[in-house]
């Protein structure tokens, strides 16, 4: 099913995107100090045709090699998630590579064509904290663009060790999302201390902190402590499931 480089084998994937074996599951995000769910975010599921469920890494990994077929398919599990969210604020993960594939002005692009259609105030466009100068670059495009209509963005994966940060696609965003190694490195003090500031930074420029990765009561204390506004997790249990025939 998959390749010696960790991607999947061409004729799984094309039975996948020729059957449109999408889906997607809405994972609550919730406002620590009163437990209610204040968001969800949209997390893409791909299927086999035995209708076992397939990694969406290994998905993606495979679609980098054609940016045209990437953008399909992140198109249509768009449209997916955005027709059957919940009636609240949407979290939406955007690839990059997707977003800039038809080479059309950031106006034009057909994902902020299909965002726009929706209320405004309640999509959060979520981008990926990458290791990647150009990725950086391409995602304070991204924010600029989402940015200038008005429509939220939020930074994904912050702290992870193998990414880095941008100033300036951290002072756009109005949301911050804390990778899920917070908490298995939460022991590290040196490490702490950097998480603490990016905290500190924050609070003091009026964005949200979410904690990824919740999945234990100690883990939610942890979360208290570090006082984030938000935590996500499997600690909660998903309220939305959808699946394509």
């Amino acid at each position: 099913m998959t390749t010696s480089h960790g991607t999947l084998s061409k004729s799984v994937l094309l039975e996948i995107i020729q059957s449109e074996r999408f889906g997607v599951e809405y994972q609550p995000i919730i406002e620590l100090s009163t437990g209610e769910v204040v968001a969800y975010e949209a997390l893409s599921r791909f299927y086999n045709y035995g209708g076992e469920s397939v990694r969406p890494d290994l998905i993606y990994a495979s679609l980098h090699e054609n940016p045209i077929t990437l953008f399909q398919v992140e198109y249509l599990q768009k449209k997916l998630q955005l027709a059957e969210s919940p009636e609240t604020r949407l979290f939406v993960n955007l690839d990059q590579d997707a977003f800039f594939a038809t080479d059309v002005e950031a106006h034009n692009n057909p994902f902020i064509q299909l965002i726009r259609k929706q209320k405004e105030s309640e999509i959060v466009v979520e981008l990926i904290e990458n290791s990647e100068i150009n990725d950086a670059i391409m995602s304070l495009s991204m924010i600029e663009a989402f940015d200038a209509l008005g429509i939220d963005t939020a930074l994904d994966d912050l702290c992870h060790p193998h990414s880095m940060i941008s100033v300036s696609v951290l002072q756009l965003v109005k949301w911050v999302k804390l990778d899920r190694c917070v908490l298995r490195m939460q022991h590290n003090d040196v490490f702490m201390k950097f998480v603490r500031q990016m905290i500190q930074f924050a609070k003091m420029t009026d964005k949200k902190i979410i904690l990824e990765g919740v999945e234990t009561e100690a883990d939610l204390q942890t979360a208290k402590m570090l006082e984030v506004d938000c935590v996500q997790g499997f600690f909660y249990r998903t309220q939305f499931i959808n699946k394509m025939p």
